[in-house]
């Protein structure tokens, strides 16, 4: 496979191998009709090069000015389409009016982030392909009753799809990381909203794998338990073992018992 030459910044990894970066593009589905793509930290473009073979309508986030530079020189077509900022801090409605696909080789110290960036414009954001560490990648891919699945598992999967693609080793990257990293596609679901209060979902959730290792009649006790729902025999249960409809379930049977 093709080798290209990356420069390092940030404590970012680059890759720098052109058949895996050719393989990620190609992963990349327009969902839902969306054309509209923006790869976050291209860097120096290598994966940029084959999203620009496709018929997306293509834009840009890098946060390094001097990648930005190279990048209006070396894109000249999507001058006006390549953003020096955060993703983090990118108001992506005033940006975008029309939803979007997120493409990126993510960084590993704040890729949680970036989900949940994306879960707070879910409404928006209908794809996302992306790289990142392995163990990340696996555990956001993750079916309940895995030790590895967790918080960010169950609040993707309630309003994505989630693949996990293919494996990426450290040697393929500049330079080579001590992990190896994944290759993961979220689509979005049919469900435009949870059928129950969303913000007290979230709530439930991370309260409930706040302390994993215990049942939930325990760990959701700083949420305030009736004696009524005290009963239920789900809280029986630790965290790992509840899907995103028994976490619903959990959220009205909560609420429910706040107004008895």
């Amino acid at each position: 496979m093709g080798k290209v030459r990356a420069k390092k910044h940030l404590g970012q990894h680059f890759l720098t191998d052109l058949g895996i970066a050719e393989r990620t593009a190609d992963a990349v589905t327009g969902h839902l009709g969306t054309r509209q793509v923006l790869e976050i930290g291209p860097g120096m473009g290598v994966l940029t090069d084959f999203l620009l073979l496709k018929p997306w309508d293509l834009y840009l986030v890098e946060i390094d000015r001097e990648s930005v530079l190279y990048l209006h020189e070396k894109y000249p077509s999507i001058r006006n389409q390549t953003l020096e900022g955060d993703f983090l801090k990118l108001n992506l409605d005033n940006l975008f009016d029309d939803k979007l696909i997120v493409v990126g080789n993510f960084p590993y110290n704040i890729s949680s982030q970036i989900f949940f960036k994306i879960l707070a414009c879910r409404q928006k954001v209908t794809e996302v392909v992306c790289m990142l560490q392995k163990e990340v990648a696996q555990r956001l891919s993750a079916k309940k009753g895995n030790k590895t699945y967790g918080i960010l598992s169950v609040l993707l999967q309630a309003y994505y799809d989630i693949e996990y693609l293919f494996s990426v080793p450290p040697t393929v990257f500049d330079p080579p990381p001590k992990v190896e990293s994944g290759v993961i596609r979220l689509k979005r679901n049919t469900a435009s909203r949870l059928e129950c209060d969303e913000k007290l979902f979230f709530k439930v959730v991370k309260q409930a794998f706040s302390t994993r290792r215990k049942t939930l009649r325990n760990a959701l006790k700083p949420l305030g338990l009736s004696d009524a729902f005290k009963d239920d025999e789900m809280l029986d249960l630790r965290a790992e073992r509840l899907g995103v409809q028994e976490f619903v379930y959990l959220t009205n049977k909560l609420e429910a018992s706040w107004k008895q």
